[in-house]
């Protein structure tokens, strides 16, 4: 399984992106998504998260409300829309894929993509 994050970029404070995630090799419908973010100097932290059907959709608790998760499996593409963008906002941004059920632990997801780089400014 292969993951290929982009849409990064950089955007003003209050502006919106939208990430992709394109995935290769194994049926895609078989995978949870997530994705993550490490900043500079910080740990990676949990994103959003959806399971393998497009529901049942997760959020941390400080892009609750801004960002939406979602997944095309004909595509074998998952999305991050993020909007009202924050300057705490930048990091790099990986998604994963974990076998099974969804879930907002990192160490569950077996397969990570190479992360997008994601710039607010104010």
């Amino acid at each position: 399984v292969q993951l290929q994050a982009f849409g990064g970029g950089l955007v003003q404070a209050g502006g919106c992106l939208r990430l992709s995630c394109a995935r290769s090799g194994r049926p895609f419908s078989r995978y949870a998504m997530g994705w993550f973010r490490q900043a500079p100097g910080k740990e990676r932290e949990f994103v959003a998260a959806i399971s393998w059907s497009g529901g049942t959709p997760y959020f941390s608790d400080f892009v609750k409300g801004r960002f939406a998760i979602s997944r095309d499996n004909a595509k074998n593409t998952v999305y991050l829309q993020m909007n009202s963008l924050k300057p705490e906002d930048p990091a790099i941004y990986y998604c994963a894929a974990a076998e099974g059920v969804v879930t907002t632990l990192g160490r569950e997801y077996q397969y990570w993509g190479q992360g997008t780089l994601v710039t607010v400014s104010s």
